[in-house]
């Protein structure tokens, strides 16, 4: 097992489900807390982490929202982005799509621009120090309404032209059940006119439906969780016909209480079955794990093989929002690695 550990260590690496919110490690936001007076609601790093026994998704995102308070600067936005790529890094992963969420700051009072300014300055950083590639996902948040969403997109978009090099797409997070991708449709469409990609959370708390409709309705080019899709076999054989991506996270799944038990994971069937699953941290300071974490507990769960561990670190790469000539060095090292063991 250890020689497979060492392999999963030395996979080159795409993240493609990244919220950089729920990368705010409990010392940081300890540390942005007294930067900017913030009251938190624990007395330590120690009671922060005790409360990280979450029963469903909701009693994470309270968490993760009050975690989010104590982010208001460009700077704090900058060193929250740069620690996620030390990690990244240490992982070896070289590409990352992170996900943001504007409107849980602007609610705060924090302008869009300080949010786009702080996490666009460490990843440009990064690329230039480091090679470390990177794109922006704009999320949507669901419970909210769809007018939210909207604004949202048009306080964004005076700032495309300045992110260009980063802000690719939008997505859809946040509380899943009761706010189905039909809610919105018309921000999607927007998006997809104006020329973004487009992914969607579904089928994590919500049902096989909800995949369903974030497919038809959102026209989402990536699915992220996907698990629940497993309940319609038919949409399982569109997923695979159709090689859409699906962007799991186990340790989340497990934290969360979408499996009770990693062994009860679909990650290996549905990638066994042939659909194009890729696997990523989500929240990783909240879940237990960023990227080798997640690949090792999948391995050491699901009895994956190296051929298999190869396979979604190479999905991960024909997932990414990216060019042909920038994905083919990185499938060729996967390769290389695969075929040298």
């Amino acid at each position: 097992m250890s020689d497979l550990h060492e392999f999963i260590r030395r996979l080159p690496k795409a993240e493609l489900h990244l919220h950089i919110e729920g990368s705010l490690e409990p010392e940081m936001m300890f540390d942005l807390a007294r930067r900017n007076g913030v009251a938190l609601p624990y007395a330590s790093v120690d009671e922060v982490r005790a409360a990280y026994d979450f029963t469903d998704l909701q009693s994470f995102l309270d968490l993760y929202y009050a975690g989010a308070a104590v982010l208001r600067t460009e700077r704090d936005f900058h060193d929250l982005t740069a620690a996620y790529v030390r990690r990244a890094r240490a992982d070896n992963v070289r590409h990352a799509e992170l996900f943001f969420d504007p409107q849980t700051h602007t609610a705060r009072g924090v302008p869009v621009a300080t949010v786009f300014a702080g996490i666009a300055g460490a990843l440009r950083a990064a690329r230039a120090e480091h090679g470390f590639s990177s794109r922006m996902i704009l999320c949507f948040l669901r419970h909210l309404s769809e007018a939210d969403a909207f604004a949202a997109l048009d306080a964004a978009l005076p700032l495309r032209a300045e992110y260009a090099d980063l802000w690719v797409g939008v997505g859809l997070d946040s509380g899943e059940v009761g706010n189905p991708p039909e809610k919105f449709a018309g921000v999607f469409a927007r998006a997809r006119e104006l020329g973004f990609r487009v992914v969607a959370h579904a089928g994590e708390e919500g049902p096989a439906a909800y995949v369903r409709g974030a497919l038809d309705v959102l026209q989402a080019e990536r699915i992220d969780h996907g698990v629940r899709a497993e309940e319609d076999p038919a949409l399982l054989r569109r997923l695979a016909a159709a090689r859409t991506p699906l962007t799991m996270c186990p340790l989340s799944n497990l934290k969360l209480r979408v499996v009770d038990n990693l062994r009860e994971h679909n990650l290996a069937r549905l990638l066994r079955a042939g659909l194009r699953v890729t696997l990523n941290s989500d929240d990783p300071a909240y879940f237990g794990g960023y990227m080798n974490a997640n690949f090792i507990a999948a391995a050491d769960a699901l009895g994956l093989s190296r051929d298999e561990l190869a396979a979604l670190a190479r999905n991960g790469f024909l997932a990414a929002f990216v060019t042909e000539d920038e994905r083919r060095p990185w499938l060729d090292e996967v390769q290389a690695l695969a075929a040298a063991q």
